[in-house]
């Protein structure tokens, strides 16, 4: 990576975000620096010390919290992203960013970040088919926002079918060229 690159990652509160620690971590390895906002549920799937091990800095999981050096996250990690992934994109996660809510850090993120903003769906096929979603992911889409996947494949349902949020190796690959940089 020639500059350095600022990821920032939104984790979702679904089962897929457990792909999210294989991305942070293949992140930091190309040489990006990676700060991790969480949902408070997406917490209930892996843990904020997880993320903070895999980046070396503080998970931010508040909008009022405060780093030990003063800083405040929210403010400080939006303007230094070059890049914002969001994944993964759950159903309520994207009515909540349709609508312009700022109820947790990773949605806080979404309104004050000035990168380029990627989601990654993660739902069953009802769901990702349901009307509401789809509006709500169009008028996402119109603000700018790039989405990536889902895809066909196996759910946490137990069945195969669309809502399968893509495999890390795609979201690096995607957050760098939305970053400017290359894997």
């Amino acid at each position: 990576m020639a500059e350095r690159v600022n990821v920032l990652l939104g984790v979702g509160a679904g089962i897929a975000a457990y792909k999210l620690a294989y991305a942070a971590s293949r992140l930091v390895q190309l040489g990006a620096s990676v700060r991790v906002a969480m949902t408070p549920r997406a917490t209930e799937f892996v843990g904020a010390l997880t993320f903070a091990g895999l980046t070396g800095k503080p998970v931010i999981l508040s909008s009022t919290q405060a780093d030990p050096d003063g800083a405040v996250p929210h403010i400080d990690a939006a303007r230094a992203a070059s890049v914002y992934v969001i994944a993964p994109a759950t159903a309520d996660l994207l009515a909540r960013l349709a609508s312009g809510a700022a109820d947790d850090a990773v949605a806080l993120l979404a309104l004050t970040c000035r990168c380029p903003l990627l989601l990654c769906p993660a739902m069953n096929d009802a769901m990702w088919l349901a009307p509401a979603v789809q509006q709500n992911v169009d008028r996402l889409r119109a603000r700018g926002v790039h989405f990536l996947g889902p895809v066909t494949g196996h759910l946490a349902e137990g069945y195969a079918a669309i809502g399968r949020m893509v495999e890390p190796e795609a979201i690096v690959e995607r957050a760098l060229q939305l970053a400017g940089g290359s894997a």
